[in-house]
């Protein structure tokens, strides 16, 4: 387990936080406020930051193994991850140091190790006998590059294949070589003029252990005698060789070539093929050969006890098949099945009842790893079904484009999501049980429900349940469904706001106590959701179109964060250039020929069938506006109590009631401030001289709240940065430049936010987008009384402002009288664009937006529940909900450089942090942890840390991981409980978390890979094979390979190095000893004693583990050489 040095530090020695409780003391006392003291109880010793579980499909996999008696999944990748699954639950992830990409694995079978060779030429041991593998050993060549490994079953000497078509033996005990070499030259002797190539494969014959086969790239295969060092046949063939197996009986053996033919070949016959087959080939009438295929890349030959044996490939296909799907090939007697995969076949594995070489294999299972997927074919049944996937290994089905996080949310949520996804699972799966079935659960020690929401690239969003370091998806909603789709590409005139995927979801709200749900997607388009387990038929869509666009003149940037004196300006609402509500688009084109009034996308009028789950209650969408498409969306919120939505992008902010279906405010930034614009900005009429140019609209990033400090690498990152502020782009048109969809980073690992980064004009920079919105009630000016319901929005260039909503009563007024908007006048500033926003209450605990219980809507009320829903107020969970006049509520404001508590109503700012001056905070939430809040920020610098709440006083600041890519910017997120997470990459999501007590039972919670499982009894010999000489013969590896026998090898070809699992490897088994270890270290560290007593526990442990190990050497001994009738 990764541990961090965790800079911890001492409660009130900062000099910022000292120097802000003293100012804020003079504060409160000008201020006349009776504020008092909060008990703060969240302390450093709460905070410690480590890894938990990675989710989803091995980005990148490169090799594949499967121990058949533990029934253990291994993969490898390209960037050197190993993922092993076993039973639905018990997942584990690893990592190799060098990060080289792994090219094969190989299962200790039953033995709970692995060993793994890597791209730059090492081997390691792994030991999978503790819950977080490590390796024991590694192996490091020097001279020669590995291209195959083989360990036999039962077997402790590796043979390993190389590049120069040398054999190398390790000992996988002491990972040390053998002096026992094959060289290439003495193995093909004078049968080739030239060099055979790189080995492809290595086995022993399945019935005598003495005899090796080894599979040379050119096509000569050779069975090596490793008593006699010298080779018994040479098999030769003018095709390049991929693969190569055996028959169980050891008499033939199959290869697969470069010309898409499999050849079959007789022990004892070198001189010629037993037999040639084109699996795809056509066959021509006069007798010519087939026409050559593509390669067959591997080849299985698996035999069973009742029928004809199983030949099963990958490749192979004929070269006039273009366009066709990847395919794997199964031939079972005269019937040949063919496959077809949705990606290319990187590996796959046949699965059989036997681990023993030697019998009949009874295959009943094919394990396919896809370059995106992994598949299990059934071979017991007709017509080969797949298995049903127990793994989350979906979520990059359509690439994520955002994600949210829920932890400690409802209970009756999840069994809610479930019921309604389990409607939508796929028939037509294999009836048996998933078969890959190992390892054991951990113990399930967090109670609460945790929710991942991930919004994607098609305008899929799926609710995953978290809970207990697990995922499984529970449902899949399809946002897409309400519009049109274009039929070709000439018949998509409005959405090349963005090349691709114009569904894209792009900021995900969502209220889980009243489960309305809330999106915004990468076409300037909004829908709201409420949830319903009916089915309902929609017979129009409801719409609203909204037209907002504010530019300005000019630009000046105040002094500091001094703000003017506000006069307050006058109430009502100006809700002005509403489209009106139709669905036809009022009108398609200006007087001038540019595009006016026209949304992204269009809205089906037909009736929409929809199943029970989310259902859409009401679509807004932005129009383009005299020739320019609309902004893209950079903030949201949704609230149930007060039936409101409202979002905002660069040119300003809208909000509609969703109950009414009107749109209820429509203003330019600007306008926010009415007289108090502290940047003197004049608006100005659009300009209408700026042409598409041949409708290649290249759209930007608009930078926010950009300090002088930043380098321009830093200005570059910035500029794509989360939220996608957006802006023209002016001047050339250049092809790439062109807006790219939100999938682009999964080619080139690098995260583009719907919008090219190349920003240059001033305007963009200074432009001033809502980044932040929470709706909630408090007090909106300093002259308040008492809370009411208000809306708070926090801009890029770092202002809060106030606007006030005036409810009407709940039941039937609440439908018919408006809804009254107007801004309070009040302005706050911090530096550096707005994240987030929350209120405290006097006790200094979190008070949540109000929102509506969750009913169910499609089903007519009774009277009663009418006259209920009449009384129904919003519900707002406070602790202390009856507050006294006299009492007060605390802001909480994040911004990228900053964080302050303003104690409301006075608007004092009691308390401030400056987080970071050189970076900016890329994500900040106010979370909960034991019966406490904080505030916990993620830099762009790769920091994490967390401040207590009301003090802001640093409790955790860890260098974590630095900013590689925008993809972590885009998804990373905190919740509730110490639980955090981020898309690792394209297919994987890493979780994380910051609390001391759940690093502390993580090791419990954790699933063990490694049960005691007997081996199988090996195949009966019989009475006449075992006294005439026949059946297998076995071979005494020690005494040919051992340092006795064949010396030592030489020292510069390879060079041990003990892992870092070495000393742990045997104690880690024992349930996390070595944890229990490190935490009484600390404790006697933080008391000041002795370590003596420490140090001679730390020998008796070690001590006893060593003995320990040595017994099971002694055992496994013992036990290695005897027959099956001796024991």
């Amino acid at each position: 387990m990764r541990k961090f040095n965790i800079r911890k530090v001492l409660d009130g020695l900062t000099a910022v936080s000292s120097v802000a409780s003293a100012s804020s003391a003079a504060q409160q006392q000008q201020a006349g406020n009776r504020e008092t003291e909060i008990q703060e109880t969240l302390q450093s010793e709460h905070f410690q930051l480590c890894k938990t579980v990675r989710h989803g499909f091995p980005y990148q996999p490169s090799a594949l193994a499967f121990d058949p008696v533990q029934k253990i999944l291994a993969i490898g990748t390209q960037t050197g991850a190993l993922r092993l699954f076993g039973r639905p639950g018990v997942e584990c992830y690893c990592q190799h140091d060098s990060g080289a990409a792994v090219i094969q694995l190989q299962f200790l079978i039953n033995e709970g190790a692995l060993v793994s060779a890597l791209a730059d030429d090492t081997l390691h041991l792994w030991n999978l006998r503790q819950k977080r593998p490590a390796i024991l050993h590694s192996l490091k060549f020097n001279r020669e590059r590995i291209t195959f490994c083989h360990l036999p079953f039962q077997s402790k000497w590796l043979y390993v294949g190389t590049e120069r078509g040398n054999i190398h033996i390790v000992n996988v005990e002491s990972f040390t070589l053998s002096g026992y070499v094959i060289m290439w030259n003495k193995a093909i002797e004078l049968s080739s003029k030239s060099h055979p190539g790189p080995i492809v494969h290595i086995s022993d014959n399945p019935m005598d252990e003495g005899k090796l086969l080894i599979g040379f790239e050119s096509g000569t295969v050779v069975l090596w005698d490793l008593k006699s060092k010298k080779a018994d046949y040479r098999y030769t063939h003018d095709e390049a060789i991929h693969s190569v197996a055996w028959h169980h009986e050891g008499k033939q053996f199959i290869c697969s070539h470069s010309d898409g033919t499999l050849t079959i070949w007789n022990v004892k016959s070198p001189t010629k093929p037993f037999q040639t087959i084109t699996p795809h080939g056509k066959q021509l009438k006069d007798g010519k050969k087939p026409e050559p295929c593509k390669p067959i890349l591997k080849v299985e030959y698996k035999t069973t006890r009742a029928g004809e044996p199983f030949i099963i490939l990958s490749g192979g296909l004929s070269y006039d098949t273009v366009g066709r799907r990847p395919c794997l090939t199964v031939m079972h007697g005269k019937s040949t099945a063919v496959l077809e995969m949705d990606y290319s076949i990187v590996d796959f594995l046949t699965l059989c009842e036997t681990p023993y070489p030697n019998d009949f294999q009874e295959p009943y299972a094919v394990v396919v790893l896809l370059e995106k997927d992994l598949v299990l074919i059934d071979l017991a049944q007709n017509g080969y079904p797949i298995f049903e996937n127990p793994y989350p290994l979906t979520i990059h089905e359509s690439p994520v484009t955002c994600c949210e996080y829920f932890a400690d949310c409802p209970v009756d949520l999840i069994p809610a999501l479930y019921s309604v996804g389990a409607r939508q699972k796929r028939q037509g799966y294999s009836k048996k049980e998933w078969p890959i079935s190992g390892g054991n659960w951990g113990l399930i020690t967090q109670s609460y429900p945790e929710i991942i929401i991930t919004g994607h690239a098609d305008g899929s969003i799926k609710f995953w349940d978290a809970s207990a370091i697990t995922l499984q998806v529970l449902y899949k909603l399809k946002t897409a469904k309400v519009f049109e789709k274009s039929r070709n590409k000439d018949d998509r005139p409005n959405t090349d706001i963005v090349d691709e995927d114009p569904y894209a979801i792009q900021i995900i709200s969502w209220c889980p106590e009243s489960r309305m749900l809330c999106i915004a997607g990468v076409s300037a388009h909004v829908i709201i959701y409420r949830f319903s387990k009916q089915e309902v038929t929609t017979e129009v869509i409801p719409m609203l179109e909204v037209r907002l666009l504010y530019e300005i003149n000019d630009v000046e940037s105040p002094d500091g964060e001094q703000v003017p004196p506000l006069p307050t300006p006058g109430t009502g609402s100006n809700p002005q250039s509403i489209v009106p509500q139709s669905h036809p688009s009022t009108s398609s084109s200006s007087s001038d020929g540019l595009r006016d009034n026209v949304p992204c996308l269009k809205v089906k009028n037909s009736p929409l069938k929809q199943s029970p789950g989310y259902q859409t209650e009401l679509v807004i969408q932005l129009v383009w506006v005299s020739g320019e498409p609309p902004q893209q969306i950079t903030s949201l919120a949704v609230n149930s109590a007060y039936g409101l939505v409202v979002f905002g992008n660069c040119n300003g902010i809208a909000m509609v009631d969703y109950l009414q279906k009107t749109v209820l405010l429509n203003l330019g930034t600007i306008e926010l401030y009415g007289s108090n614009d502290p940047y003197r900005r004049e608006p100005r009429s659009p300009r209408k001289t700026r042409q598409p140019s041949g409708g290649m609209l290249t759209v930007a990033s608009c930078m926010c709240g950009l300090s002088n400090l930043y380098s321009e690498s830093v200005k570059k990152l910035r500029t794509s940065y989360i939220t996608g502020l957006c802006d023209i782009n002016e001047g050339a048109v250049v092809p790439e430049d062109r807006c790219k969809s939100p999938t682009s980073d999964v080619k080139d690992n690098s995260f583009s936010r719907s919008r090219s980064s190349s920003v240059t004009s001033i305007d963009k920079e200074t432009r001033e987008a809502i980044s932040a919105l929470h709706f909630c009630e408090t007090f909106t000016r300093k002259a308040d009384t008492s809370p009411s319901p208000s809306l708070w929005v926090g801009t890029t260039l770092g202002t809060v402002l106030v606007i006030v909503l005036n409810l009407p009563p709940g039941g039937e007024q609440r439908l018919l009288q408006p809804v009254i908007v107007s801004p309070s006048g009040t302005i706050l500033r911090l530096k550096g664009a707005i994240l987030r926003m929350a209120f405290l209450d006097t006790t200094g605990s979190l008070v949540p937006p109000a929102h509506e219980p969750w009913r169910e809507h499609n089903v007519p009320e009774d009277k009663d529940e009418k006259d209920k829903s009449k009384k129904r107020r919003p519900v707002s969970v406070s602790p202390s909900s009856s507050q006294e006049i006299s009492e007060n509520q605390y802001a909480v404001i994040c911004s990228e450089k900053q964080a302050k508590v303003i104690s409301l109503p006075s608007q004092n700012c009691i308390y401030k942090q400056n987080i970071t001056e050189t970076s900016f905070v890329l994500r900040g939430d106010i979370v909960s942890l034991s019966n406490s809040i904080c505030l916990a920020c993620f830099c762009a610098n790769g920091h994490i840390m967390t401040f207590s709440l009301p003090s802001l006083r640093p409790l955790l600041d860890v260098y974590y991981l630095p900013l590689t890519n925008m993809r972590i910017a885009r998804t990373f997120c905190f919740t509730n409980n110490g639980q955090a997470l981020y898309l690792v990459s394209p297919t994987e999501i890493q979780r994380l978390t910051y609390s001391q007590e759940t690093c502390e039972n993580l090791q419990e919670m954790l699933g063990e890979l490694f049960t005691p499982v007997e081996t199988p009894e090996a195949p009966n010999r019989g009475f006449f094979k075992g006294l005439f000489g026949g059946g297998a013969q076995s071979l005494d590896r020690e005494e040919l390979f051992g340092e006795s026998a064949s010396g030592k090898a030489s020292r510069s070809l390879a060079q041990h190095i003990p892992g870092p699992g070495g000393i742990e490897g045997v104690k880690g088994a024992a349930s996390g000893v070595v944890g229990e270890l490190a935490r009484a270290r600390l404790a006697l560290d933080e008391r000041g004693q002795k370590l003596g007593e420490l140090e001679e526990k730390t020998a008796a442990m070690l001590y006893s583990a060593d003995s320990f190990s040595k017994h099971a050497h002694e055992m496994m001994l013992k036990y290695k050489d005897k027959k099956w009738y001796q024991f």
